[in-house]
């Protein structure tokens, strides 16, 4: 089997890629960055998704195509990168497919777009209705379009099965996406306070699994969230004290306050300092909605695994230290033995699914 895996370099990417090259499969990455090791395993095409001939080319041969190319940042210096990456790649992607005899087309969508849609107080599934106007900043309503091409494309007659991942935790995040910045900043001591929030943190590799079994299994024109387990960011931020043995935060902000401060640090990042904010708007926009998951229907069709979240983040920070993205000591044996020594199944037993 042929796959073409765009956003190969990426964090869900590479582990797809590996999962991929283990299943027997010839891979091709089309990515705009550096790829790394993968030289040596799969061939890398350097260049951007909205690109047509670029596309066109790397898609050649083809037997299924992994969309992963996307903008995942909550904040960017330009907001319309949002549109010219997540939705204009997206459509240039889908019209070049449409010319091959393609076995699938996995879209890889966000469960952003649905949590910051519903209003249920439970768990979001598959049925949640994204609305546009809704959406809480540049990169889902991105992000809502793009999936709104690809449910175009399925209805005319393409393969396309669309994944939903929740946030992706674990080892390999050489680009620090949002769901490891958040881990660096609480390992490094650098968050002085929180808004706690309900959030699915999915192990990457499990979400890279689910990848393939869409490919496998999907049916066609279907969403499927490839989720992981449901904890609150306060049940988070105890388990890696334990695991860690590091001073975490303690003190919680209320929505309002946590809101406000994101709005000015916002304005300032886009006029003043053209930075990153710690804490993007967008993000404390989607923590005022339910961000905890049921990912039955990956478990049920596709057969979707589920690590131990502790087995995740043990091996995220493990991977962090050794990378030296953490600056404070680290208790060595309680990271060593990768989960906390109690009894306590974080994120599981004590808030359910």
């Amino acid at each position: 089997m042929n796959s073409l895996v765009t956003g190969g370099a990426g964090f869900i990417g590479r582990h797809l890629v590996q999962r991929l090259l283990e299943h027997g499969d010839r891979v091709r990455v089309l990515d705009i960055g550096e790829a790394g090791a993968l030289t040596r395993h799969a061939e890398v095409v350097r260049g951007s998704v909205c690109d047509p001939s670029v596309v066109r080319a790397a898609m050649n041969g083809m037997h299924r195509v992994f969309h992963l190319a996307a903008n995942p940042e909550l904040w960017a210096r330009r907001k319309r990168d949002f549109h010219e990456t997540n939705v204009v790649g997206t459509r240039v992607l889908l019209e070049e497919a449409a010319r091959h005899d393609l076995e699938r087309i996995v879209h890889t969508s966000t469960e952003s777009i649905l949590a910051s849609a519903s209003r249920a107080t439970g768990l979001v599934n598959e049925e949640a209705q994204p609305v546009l106007e809704e959406m809480p900043g540049p990169y889902c309503r991105s992000k809502l379009l793009a999936e709104q091409a690809a449910w175009e494309a399925a209805r005319r007659g393409q393969p396309v099965v669309i994944v939903s991942p929740t946030l992706p935790v674990g080892p390999g995040d050489y680009r620090l996406t949002p769901p490891t910045r958040m881990l660096v900043d609480l390992l490094n001591g650098t968050i002085p306070a929180y808004l706690d929030f309900r959030m699915n943190l999915v192990d990457v590799r499990d979400a890279a699994a689910g990848h393939l079994l869409a490919a496998q299994r999907g049916q066609v024109g279907r969403r499927y969230i490839l989720g992981g387990t449901n904890i609150w960011l306060g049940e988070l931020i105890d388990c890696l004290r334990d695991l860690t043995g590091l001073s975490m935060p303690r003190r919680r902000i209320p929505y309002w306050l946590a809101l406000a401060v994101a709005a000015v640090a916002e304005v300032t990042a886009d006029l003043v300092t053209r930075r990153r904010p710690a804490a993007p708007l967008a993000g404390v926009r989607l923590a005022r909605h339910s961000m905890a998951f049921d990912s039955s229907r990956a478990e049920r069709e596709l057969e979707l695994p589920k690590r131990p979240l502790r087995e995740s983040l043990a091996d995220a920070v493990a991977w962090l230290a050794a990378e030296g993205r953490i600056a404070r000591d680290l208790t060595k044996e309680s990271v060593q033995a990768g989960y906390p020594q109690d009894d306590r199944d974080w994120g599981v037993d004590r808030i359910g699914r």
